[in-house]
């Protein structure tokens, strides 16, 4: 899977060319992928620059770091700028790892760190992850298991998987040219009634060239047009901590009403990052059937197919999304149990894509 794996991530996410230098930021668990990803990118020219971390290094920063949970070390600024490209491989060894630190700590530090956040966005990036035992448990999964799952989700077990990528990029292209004709979203499920306006917005074929794996087709909402309740059916890990049976109810773009089965700590501190906080800055909706199971990772669980999903806080420029915050929170809600409408028309119900002239690749 490593080499498969690191030839993916260097020449269709990262389009790696010759005198770049790529960050590359890993935990330890993910140390089986790097050889083969240095020498492929050294390969085709580039310097690549590995940033290690240990287990546990993140919370320890968050219960230590003092005033530099606040203040950007010139040194890493410095870094940040001068790289070309970044790749960040999710590979935690326990997602839980901050659970039982006060969630106003993750908050202030991505507050004051949102600089760095923003030189990444400017540039060239990609967002991966490495199945880790630490993953496989929180997912139900034994650890050879998840491991064949996520080679499946990131089409390495097809002969072609640049191929496959490009089929599901077509499918998702349909899908953009229906969602961009219309105005009016409406989100209906058990517990959830939502409408969104999206009109004059620009949606993103997410195809796996920043997230992989993707599967997603993406926008802003208007930002005070989310009208309504939704109840989130999957659980996710945020912020080191476990988050599931999420309810909001917005009132003219604004959330007026949150609460949380589990972890509505971390959703009250989250609320309260800063005045964008309270208002979405994407909806997506999930098109890879590839991933079939919830298992709490958002970068997996946002793109499965007959998802939608929401994002609180910062929106992405690119969609013509205007608000403003050091969040972005997802939370994902399954329409296996129920539909979304644009413009009043069906386009995905009971989890399956309607009326689309494509055929989906699952389907085709």
């Amino acid at each position: 899977m490593e080499e498969r794996f690191a030839t993916l991530l260097a020449d269709y996410c990262l389009e790696a060319q010759p005198g770049e230098v790529v960050l590359v930021e890993a935990e330890t668990p993910a140390l089986p992928l790097l050889p083969p990803l240095k020498r492929t990118l050294l390969a085709r020219g580039a310097y690549p620059l590995f940033r290690l971390s240990y287990p546990g290094e993140g919370r320890d920063f968050l219960r230590h770091g003092g005033r530099w949970l606040e203040e950007i070390p010139q040194a890493e600024r410095a870094l940040y700028e001068k790289a070309d490209k970044f790749l960040r491989i999710l590979s935690a060894e326990n997602p839980l790892e901050a659970s039982s630190l006060d969630p106003a700590l993750a908050v202030r530090h991505s507050q004051a760190w949102r600089p760095l956040a923003e030189l990444r966005l400017r540039k060239r990036w990609a967002l991966t992850l490495y199945p880790t035992v630490g993953y496989a448990v929180g997912a139900g999964m034994g650890t050879e298991e998840f491991r064949a799952y996520l080679e499946r989700a990131l089409f390495l077990d097809r002969p072609d998987p640049v191929a496959a990528w490009q089929a599901l990029s077509r499918f998702q292209e349909a899908l953009v040219g229906r969602l961009s004709q219309g105005k009016a979203l409406r989100i209906r499920a058990p517990g959830t009634d939502l409408r969104l306006s999206v009109a004059g917005r620009t949606w993103v074929n997410s195809d796996g060239r920043r997230n992989m794996p993707s599967g997603e087709v993406f926008t802003g909402p208007l930002e005070d047009s989310a009208q309504g309740e939704v109840r989130f059916n999957l659980p996710a890990f945020v912020g080191g901590r476990r988050v599931e049976g999420v309810y909001l109810r917005f009132q003219e773009g604004q959330v007026v009403e949150a609460r949380a089965e589990v972890g509505a700590d971390y959703l009250e501190a989250a609320l309260s990052t800063d005045e964008g906080a309270r208002r979405l800055g994407e909806v997506g909706i999930g098109t890879n059937f590839g991933l079939d199971r919830p298992t709490g990772l958002i970068l997996l669980d946002e793109k499965m197919g007959g998802t939608v999903h929401l994002a609180l806080g910062r929106s992405y420029p690119e969609t013509g999304g205007r608000n403003e915050s050091a969040l972005h929170l997802d939370l994902v809600l399954s329409l296996k149990e129920g539909e979304l409408l644009l413009d009043g028309e069906p386009l995905l119900v009971a989890g399956r894509f309607v009326g689309l002239p494509v055929p989906h690749p699952w389907e085709a």
